[in-house]
């Protein structure tokens, strides 16, 4: 099944009509399997480079500090035990690396809810055309006339001729941001208040998703 919705241009008038593919726009969203693919990215993307020394890797500690006897104090064999200042951690954290694998088909899945948690929130462009010179007034103008405000996650091919100067129209907005069809996840769908989306990308993402 499709849904039929307007495609505009960015004067913010429609052009035409495209069908979105409720195999991919319209699904059930799956609150688990997006929660899982958000968890796998923010793993991913952690260096898991966190160390300590455990009392062997201490440098020092090698002469008993005191007597065993007859001080009073408790026994001791090294300023470097984990009690003293200075001293070894005790199971502290090592390199270790947080990734974890998804299927594919839930990888898929998680990214299909993403985009049909955002369906009363995505809007279609025909493309970006009429952005003839790289001005952030340009964008700003395009994007009052759309309708659309808060974080604005735009999926477009940033290489096709008509796309050419969004990037830099586009860079000096702080709660803009621009993504490849083929680079589209779960947290930047998410975290975004509008998804605005070319006509191809749309395409794209069909073919890939469905």
């Amino acid at each position: 099944m499709t849904k039929e919705v307007s495609i505009l241009n960015t004067k913010g008038s429609a052009v035409g009509q495209i069908a979105l593919d409720e195999k991919v726009f319209g699904v059930e969203p799956n609150l688990h399997v997006m929660h899982l693919a958000l968890r796998r990215q923010l793993n991913n993307g952690r260096a898991g480079s966190a160390c300590t020394k455990t009392r062997a890797e201490v440098s020092g500690g090698g002469r008993k500090p005191w007597k065993q006897k007859g001080t009073g104090r408790a026994r001791a064999g090294s300023l470097r035990s984990p009690l003293f200042a200075g001293g070894g951690v005790v199971f502290g954290p090592k390199p270790r690396s947080y990734a974890f694998n998804m299927p594919q088909k839930a990888r898929k899945l998680a990214l299909k809810s993403a985009l049909s948690a955002r369906e009363e929130q995505l809007v279609v462009v025909k493309d970006f055309s009429t952005i003839t010179e790289p001005k952030t007034k340009l964008m700003a103008e395009a994007l009052k006339s759309l309708n659309v405000n808060g974080k604005v996650l735009i999926i477009a091919d940033l290489q096709a001729a008509e796309n050419q100067h969004l990037e830099l129209a586009a860079r000096n907005i702080p709660s803009v941001k621009l993504i490849l069809p083929s680079n589209l996840n779960v947290k930047d769908v998410l975290e975004a208040d509008f998804v605005v989306i070319t006509e191809s990308a749309v395409n794209e993402l069909t073919e890939r998703l469905k």
